[in-house]
């Protein structure tokens, strides 16, 4: 019965097995040089300004989660498209019912001004 993953464990502990020596290799072979510029965070070409622990605002997180959540709700778009020939007029409106609930949340946050910047 287990016959059919061999091919699968042998995958994964190569790939395991080259992940390992490849890093060991690096860690053995590669250059280390330690200067002030080196050990310093870089971003977009632009020098880092301000200390790592400065508060991120909470604008970003409210419209972080705002995109997650309607982005794997509208996934489910995607496989009621596959079948909706199959679903007929009642999956239609089901749709229509569901894509309803997404428009009126997204429309609550735009009256709350969860999406506003500034």
């Amino acid at each position: 019965m287990f016959e059919t993953f061999i091919p699968i464990l042998m995958l994964v502990l190569v790939a395991a097995a080259i992940a390992v020596l490849l890093s060991g290799l690096s860690i053995l072979i590669g250059r280390r040089t330690r200067l002030g510029k080196k050990l310093q965070a870089y971003e977009c070409g632009v020098d880092p300004v301000g200390g790592t622990h400065d508060p991120v605002p909470v604008k970003f997180y409210m419209i972080a989660i705002s995109f997650v959540l309607f982005d794997i709700e509208l996934i489910f778009l995607l496989p009621w498209a596959v079948v909706a020939r199959d679903l007929g007029m009642y999956g239609f409106w089901i749709m229509l019912v569901f894509v309803g609930v997404i428009l009126i949340g997204y429309i609550y946050e735009l009256s709350r001004g969860a999406l506003k910047w500034d």
